[in-house]
């Protein structure tokens, strides 16, 4: 995999106009590698994703599931990352991949170009009861308090609970599909400044199937047509 990279690094363009973008895409988190590693099994994924694979007593590969012993990181894709460029999705500007995250996220005509797609994904979808729990107010994770939105909720931890040391569910994360309820954050307060700095109904319609919407924004935000 990494002599695939390699060798794609020496022909490729800055543009990174004629890649396949999936090269580029961890699959755990389906954002563009960030510090890169790769796994024994062949398998490349964020560092920080690597990490929660890694919490385990024994850890395997979110891939293929083999057991995850050793891993290098991924220097020649990192390479690739700082030096290829794409033009966003919404504004049309070039941007160097490894500064595409950040700059979809203050982009609003990306943030425009989502929410077209979310909609298009919600007219195919059929018409029926919901069966995705609340997820649009929750309980304090310290005192219980309940009937918070996500924003009140980060306020409220921050000026009440700042000093309590102890860890605790993220209510927020574990009303998700992807969350597990029974995990606790050791840092909350830095868990929700890094993953709760936005609402995810700002770009989620939770009356849609999940796995259609995903993938749906993800072929929208990241592949090439």
């Amino acid at each position: 995999m990494l002599g695939a990279f390699s060798q794609a690094q020496q022909t490729a363009k800055p543009s990174g106009g004629d890649r396949d973008m999936t090269e580029f895409i961890c699959p755990v988190c389906l954002e563009i590698f960030d510090s890169p590693m790769v796994t024994e099994c062949g398998h490349t994924f964020c560092h920080r994703c690597l990490q929660e694979c890694l919490r385990p007593q024994k850890p395997v590969c979110a891939v293929c599931r083999a057991a995850l012993k050793r891993w290098t990181e991924a220097t020649d894709l990192e390479a690739l990352i700082h030096t290829s460029a794409r033009p966003c999705k919404g504004c049309g500007d070039e941007v160097v991949l490894s500064k595409m995250k950040e700059h979809t996220g203050s982009c609003t005509k990306y943030q425009d170009y989502i929410q077209e797609g979310l909609k298009n994904v919600a007219k195919n979808q059929p018409k029926g009861l919901s069966s995705v729990p609340n997820r649009y107010t929750f309980s304090c994770p310290y005192c219980s308090r309940p009937n918070f939105d996500q924003d009140s909720l980060v306020e409220h931890c921050t000026s009440q609970h700042a000093r309590d040391p102890r860890p605790v569910v993220c209510p927020i994360c574990a009303s998700m599909p992807w969350g597990d309820p029974n995990y606790k954050s050791t840092d909350f307060f830095q868990h929700i400044r890094i993953r709760h700095g936005f609402s995810y109904d700002t770009f989620v319609d939770y009356s849609t199937d999940e796995q259609a919407m995903i993938e749906e924004a993800i072929q929208r935000s990241i592949m090439d047509k």
